[in-house]
C-alpha cells in the first residue's frame, strides 16, 4: 500500500478501552492505517488477544495490556511495557469509559466517584504519560509533522444535558475542558489534542437504545441526519486526526452525531 493508503505508518499507538465499542473500531483502524497498537483493557482478555490475532494475521502489529487507567501504577506499567516493546508512543486515544447510571438524589457517592476516576482521571493519567514522552522525544519527521497526538473521545453528552446520568455528563464536560486546556498549554511543543464526540453509535453500551426497530425509530427523533451511527463512523474521524492530514487542527472536538447537538426539537418548534 502507498504512503496515502497507510498515514499512520511507522507510528505507535495506545488505545484505552480497547477491546469493545467505539475502543475496538478505533484500534482496528489504526491499525489498517499502519499503526502498531496496544490495546487496553480491564476485562475480557479473551477478545483482546483475539484481536490482536486479527491483526497481525492481516500484517499488522499490535500487543494487548490489561491496565485500569484510573490506576497510576498501572498505567505508568502499561506505558513503559509500551515502550519497551517499541521504544516510544506517537499517537494515543483515550476511549475508556464507562456509565453508572441513577437518578441524582439516589446517585451513591460511590456511582459518582467510579465515573470521575475512570472518563476523567484516567484521561489526565494517560495523556500526562504519554506528554512526558512526547516532549522528551520531540518531533520525528519522518514519522510525524507533531510530536505526539491526543484524542481524547468524549460524548455529545459533554455539551447535551442528560438526566439520569449526571455522573456521566459532568465527567464528559470535564474532558471538553480538561481537552481544551492541555491543547492550549502544549500546542508550542508540537504536540496536538483534539477531542471527538459521538452521538449515537451502535455499541454494547446503549444496545438497548437501538436493537428493536421500535428503540431505533424513537432514538432517530434526536438526530436530524435520521440515522444511528456506527463505529466506523467515530474510527474514521480519528484516523484523520491522528494523521498529518489534520496537522493544523489542535484543541477542537469533532461532533460525529449525525446532528444530534443541533437541538432537532427546534427544526418545526422553535
Amino acid at each position: 500500500m502507498s504512503s496515502a493508503e497507510k498515514p499512520l505508518a511507522g507510528q505507535r499507538a495506545l488505545v484505552t478501552g480497547a477491546n469493545s465499542g467505539i475502543g475496538a473500531g478505533i484500534a482496528r483502524a489504526l491499525a489498517a492505517a499502519g499503526a502498531k497498537v496496544l490495546i487496553n483493557y480491564i476485562s475480557k482478555p479473551e477478545v483482546a488477544e483475539s484481536m490482536v490475532e486479527e491483526i497481525r494475521s492481516t500484517g499488522g502489529e499490535a500487543m494487548a495490556y490489561r491496565a485500569d487507567v484510573s490506576q497510576e501504577d498501572q498505567v505508568k506499567a502499561m506505558f513503559g511495557a509500551m515502550f519497551d516493546a517499541w521504544g516510544s508512543i506517537d499517537i494515543l486515544v483515550n476511549n475508556a469509559g464507562l456509565q453508572r447510571d441513577a437518578a441524582f438524589a439516589d446517585m451513591t457517592l460511590d456511582q459518582w466517584n467510579l465515573v470521575m476516576n475512570v472518563n476523567l482521571t484516567g484521561q489526565f493519567l494517560c495523556t500526562r504519560e504519554a506528554a512526558r514522552e512526547f516532549l522528551r522525544r520531540g518531533v520525528v519527521p519522518e514519522l510525524s509533522c507533531a510530536a505526539g497526538k491526543v484524542l481524547c473521545i468524549s460524548s455529545v453528552h459533554d455539551i447535551i444535558p442528560w438526566a439520569g446520568h449526571v455522573n456521566y455528563a459532568t465527567s464528559k464536560g470535564g474532558v471538553l475542558m480538561f481537552m481544551k486546556s492541555v491543547a492550549q498549554e502544549l500546542a508550542h511543543q508540537k504536540i496536538r489534542v483534539n477531542g471527538i464526540s459521538p452521538g449515537a453509535i451502535k455499541t454494547p453500551i446503549n444496545r438497548a437504545a437501538w436493537e428493536t426497530p421500535e428503540a431505533e425509530a424513537e432514538l432517530i427523533e434526536l438526530i436530524p441526519y435520521e440515522r444511528v451511527g456506527n463505529v466506523e463512523d467515530i474510527a474514521k474521524a480519528a484516523v484523520w486526526l491522528a494523521s498529518d492530514a489534520s496537522d493544523y487542527v489542535t484543541g477542537t472536538t469533532l461532533y460525529v452525531d449525525g446532528g444530534m447537538t443541533l437541538y432537532p426539537g427546534f427544526r418545526e418548534g422553535g
